[in-house]
């Protein structure tokens, strides 16, 4: 009887803290939808920039991917403030990086792909911080949990893209930055393909 009510406690624990994640991913959605939607309907405002538009696509499904897997969450019995805290801050970098990729405004800059570029050091170094703290989180979630949802191909996903963000954060290179969003996207849809393609038990 105990044991079942700590799981029905911890279910309501973890749909309480699911709804405010979704809130935060939601307004990230919504301003890179809006981008793009934006871009349709004015395409003469600006040209496709290969750099720009492919981050979009990887933020996008990096966001589409948390969110989904959101539900495997539902695993944890135990929740701490600094699991709840992780997970908003890890959320909170989703919006921020929408709002780089698709500002209010542009301010002085003519385009806004010229505004992404200047702001690249911004983007790249929050984009380090969301895979650090994707690291601490796993590593604050235990051995177990580990186990249960990753392999090998977790600590070499995120070493690669670490330094891989690193040295864009230092690149001046173009060709550099069109690489590595590349190699970032094919990196997530593997990602995805891989491990989460379906929920439960297959």
């Amino acid at each position: 009887m105990n044991s079942q009510a700590g799981i029905e406690q911890s279910h309501e624990i973890f749909v309480h803290i699911r709804i405010i994640v979704g809130m935060i991913l939601g307004l990230s959605i919504t301003r890179l939808v809006s981008g793009v939607t934006r871009f349709i309907q004015h395409p003469r405002e600006g040209k496709i920039d290969v750099i720009h538009f492919g981050w979009v696509i990887v933020i996008f499904l990096s966001i589409i991917h948390f969110w989904w897997f959101e539900f495997a969450l539902s695993r944890i019995t135990y929740w701490t403030f600094e699991n709840y805290l992780i997970l908003i801050c890890y959320s909170g970098i989703f919006a921020m990086l929408s709002s780089i990729i698709f500002p209010d405004n542009v301010g002085d800059h003519k385009k806004l792909e010229q505004y992404f570029r200047e702001r690249k050091n911004l983007f790249y170094s929050l984009m380090l911080m969301l895979l650090l703290i994707d690291v601490l989180d796993t590593l604050i979630k235990g051995d177990g949990y580990y186990k249960a949802t990753y392999g090998w191909y977790y600590p070499v996903r995120q070493g690669v893209l670490i330094c891989g963000t690193v040295g864009a954060i230092f690149s001046k290179s173009e060709r550099y930055q069109v690489l590595f969003v590349a190699f970032a996207l094919v990196f997530q849809i593997v990602w995805i393909a891989s491990l989460f393609d379906v929920l439960g038990p297959r």
